[in-house]
């Protein structure tokens, strides 16, 4: 057996057994071994940036780790910008690195780079394996940090000669160590909170936007009257008709102040206390009013679900019946021109029971989280770094992870540009995924930032810098060369003909809405 050999079967011991790849030379014998050893679906990602956003959306789904296979420093860096969303997203995930040879690096050949460098701003556990011999057990350490809770970013960089070195292992991996349970004292604090009569709001993210632990926060805000919010990212939350009545802090520091301005305690589970995307001249940079008492009841990467039926337990409430968000769904889509108002409403009318909900819109979407509360039950995955590009190969990997499910990727166009390649791997694997690019044909979002911070009004060298016209991109021409049929919409009485051509058929399906 040698380095790969061992790696595989350790990667499958540890029930990692789908990798996204986009291989190289240096890790030619770890494909070798993918063809020796059954059980690991090996994906193609025509670029590094959809391979790492695929092992995201995977993660998010699947609640355990896929593998990556990337080629050297570069391939890394390619994939960088979607390994920063998905350690923002608390997402685990294997990477394997491929690297020269040890005897080999002495010559700075082209591709020679400090991987590991590379590699540790957006990993929580960075290795190189020095022999084929230490690749087993170090492949076992690297499936158990990814698998350590909320997931972490595991990257195990293989020297070639480790590859086909011969080897010892496979190795076992170690269960993965329970979440933590949350002490008692945050518990009375909490509820000490909810109870005292004060406005409060309960700022859920993580996993406690997941049914059975917002089941305790419904019951929570039943009994207590308290108010209750999600983060404005959030990795998955599984919402809609009959679920919790959670609203999203808006992403813009106005809308999101006027959301918590009432608020004179803020009792965070599984959330961060909010803080706005960036700074803005004469604008707060924590998005709390002045004198909101903070009270943390439990991290991320505590047992949210435990914690929050404690915290009902605490007040009183496992006997009252939760909240639930009124049905919307039945209420007629909106016709007509385009209105980014009515957007949100339409989609409420048109999702599909149990659909996965890919956020990406940035700009024209702003409605669809206040919309789409009543929607039939979906769940619903936001971009958590802010690096676009996210969307298209997260959709991948939760096509993989939930096969049996509809995946629904709203993105803008300006972000579906950074990993179009996406939509051959969509087409390659058949993927039920149907893509809605919002075409603005602009960097929507950066033309009203430049507003936001105060930097004027555009002239003709920054437009330039901020549209995407002249020319038009023809989004149903760029499907139809990855193999990805498509059909376009310039208003809702066509978008609800091409939607619901994507939604009544298996595999992938472009619409273009041009706004």
């Amino acid at each position: 057996m040698n380095g790969a050999e061992s790696l595989v079967r350790t990667l499958l011991n540890g029930d990692v057994n789908v990798c996204f790849a986009n291989p190289g030379t240096s890790e030619m014998h770890f494909v070798a071994a993918l063809d020796r050893i059954e059980g690991v679906r090996c994906i193609l990602g025509l670029f590094e940036g959809v391979v790492t956003g695929a092992a995201d959306g995977y993660y998010r789904l699947a609640e355990k780790p896929a593998a990556t296979l990337l080629h050297l420093g570069p391939g890394l860096g390619n994939g960088i910008s979607n390994l920063h969303n998905a350690k923002k997203a608390r997402s685990g995930m294997v990477n394997v690195v491929g690297e020269h040879a040890g005897y080999h690096i002495k010559y700075d050949a082209p591709l020679t780079s400090d991987i590991e460098g590379v590699a540790r701003p957006m990993s929580d556990w960075v290795k190189t394996s020095p022999s084929s011999k230490s690749i087993a057990a170090d492949a076992a350490l690297a499936i158990q940090a990814a698998r350590t809770a909320p997931g972490q970013i595991a990257t195990l960089i293989l020297p070639a000669d480790t590859a086909w070195g011969e080897a010892d292992g496979p190795a076992q991996v170690a269960e993965p160590a329970p979440r933590a349970k949350v002490s008692p004292q945050a518990i009375t604090d909490g509820a000490r909170a909810l109870k005292n009569g004060k406005t409060t709001m309960l700022m859920l993210g993580g996993a406690a936007l997941r049914c059975k632990a917002l089941d305790w926060a419904a019951r929570i805000a039943a009994k207590t009257g308290c108010e209750l919010m999600s983060e404005s990212a959030n990795a998955r939350f599984e919402r809609g008709a009959g679920r919790a009545p959670v609203g999203m802090l808006p992403f813009l520091v106005d809308p999101a102040l006027a959301a918590t301005k009432n608020a004179r305690q803020m009792v965070l589970v599984g959330a961060k206390q909010p803080i706005a995307f960036f700074a803005y001249p004469n604008k707060p940079s924590v998005l709390t009013p002045e004198g909101c008492e903070i009270i943390k009841v439990a991290g991320v990467e505590d047992d949210l679900e435990a914690a929050l039926e404690a915290l009902a337990d605490a007040v009183g409430a496992r006997g009252t019946a939760p909240l639930a968000s009124a049905p919307t769904y039945r209420n007629a889509a909106p016709t007509g021109p385009i209105t980014l108002e009515a957007i949100g409403a339409f989609f409420s009318a048109m999702m599909p029971d149990n659909a996965i909900l890919l956020d990406e819109t940035i700009t024209s979407g702003r409605t669809l989280a206040r919309d789409t509360m009543g929607a039939r039950p979906h769940d619903w995955l936001s971009i958590m770094g802010g690096s676009i590009g996210w969307a298209m190969g997260a959709a991948v990997g939760a096509a993989i992870a939930a096969p049996d499910r509809k995946v629904i990727a709203l993105i803008g166009d300006g972000s579906a540009l950074y990993t179009q390649q996406a939509l051959w791997t969509m087409a390659r694997e058949n993927l039920d995924v149907t893509v809605v690019i919002f075409a603005n044909r602009a960097y929507k979002v950066l033309v009203n930032e430049l507003s936001n911070v105060g930097a004027g009004t555009p002239g003709p060298y920054a437009t330039s810098m901020l549209t995407l016209g002249d020319p038009n991109l023809d989004w149903v021409m760029i499907a139809k060369g990855f193999g990805v049929e498509g059909g376009q919409a310039t208003n809702f009485d066509e978008l609800a003909v091409q939607f619901k051509r994507g939604l009544d058929r298996h595999g992938p399906y472009l619409v273009e809405l041009v706004m």
